[in-house]
């Protein structure tokens, strides 16, 4: 393949190497080619392997690239564009929500930033109802839904397994009346059980959607949606043709 020496650039090392890396990738290899090893690559392009690895780590943020226990560094597709609120005024579970109901549990103890948005009481009791999406055949995102009992009382969650229960308070929160919602998208860290749902390693990159839902002029539910940062692209609309604003497209 030859050695590609890399010409002074006033931007860092490792972004130049990014840039004519993403030119290889387009010209030289197809979707789901491994790459070869660090050490050939390294001396491919006349870097330190820990310049290289800060390129390929950019890569795989910007979803050219996936990193597959027993596989290796591999061509990644195209993104999956993903439409983040496709039912912009109805509540988790009305038709048209394509999240998977998993189960549902009942605790006092929620994340610190979920219980500042509920305005949470100490002690005071949420169910937590956690969902999956699934596009294509593939996982792209998990959820952890919060619902306080003040919001949906436990005599109106029933059901006999998990997904039953979830199935339940989906059901009791879509009889109030909603009043609005709002979103935020930030880049974060896949936490492990988010990485083992999302058949990814613990700290990978991840879009992190958090909705609010409000109805009598108070916050009625916090969910906090887990999206995998290197396959999916997040559409804003009704659908992608729209012009929505794409998150991380790569």
């Amino acid at each position: 393949m030859g050695t590609t020496q890399l010409e002074t650039a006033p931007e860092p090392k490792y972004w130049h190497l990014k840039t004519v890396l993403s030119e290889a990738l387009d010209s030289e290899f197809a979707v789901g080619e491994i790459l070869p090893n660090e050490r050939e690559l390294a001396a491919r392009f006349g870097v330190a392997r820990a310049t290289l690895r800060q390129a390929l780590e950019q890569l795989e943020l910007e979803g050219r690239l996936q990193r597959r226990r027993g596989v290796g560094t591999t061509v990644a597709p195209p993104r999956v564009g993903v439409a983040v609120d496709p039912a912009r005024h109805t509540w988790p579970g009305a038709p048209g929500d394509d999240w998977q109901p998993v189960d549902a549990v009942e605790s006092s103890e929620v994340p610190a930033a979920v219980a500042r948005l509920l305005e949470l009481t100490p002690g005071e009791r949420v169910h937590i109802v956690h969902r999956s999406r699934v596009t294509h055949g593939q996982p792209v995102a998990a959820e952890q839904l919060y619902v306080p009992v003040r919001t949906v009382p436990d005599a109106a969650v029933t059901g006999t397994d998990a997904p039953a229960r979830a199935r339940a308070v989906l059901r009791a929160l879509q009889q109030r009346e909603l009043e609005g919602q709002d979103r935020a998208v930030e880049l974060g860290s896949a936490r492990a059980d988010d990485a083992r749902e999302l058949d990814r390693l613990p700290g990978a990159p991840v879009l992190v959607v958090t909705t609010r839902y409000f109805t009598d002029g108070r916050t009625a539910a916090v969910a906090l949606s887990t999206y995998r940062a290197d396959t999916c692209r997040l559409t804003f609309g009704d659908n992608e043709s729209e012009a929505g604003v794409p998150v991380l497209a790569g």
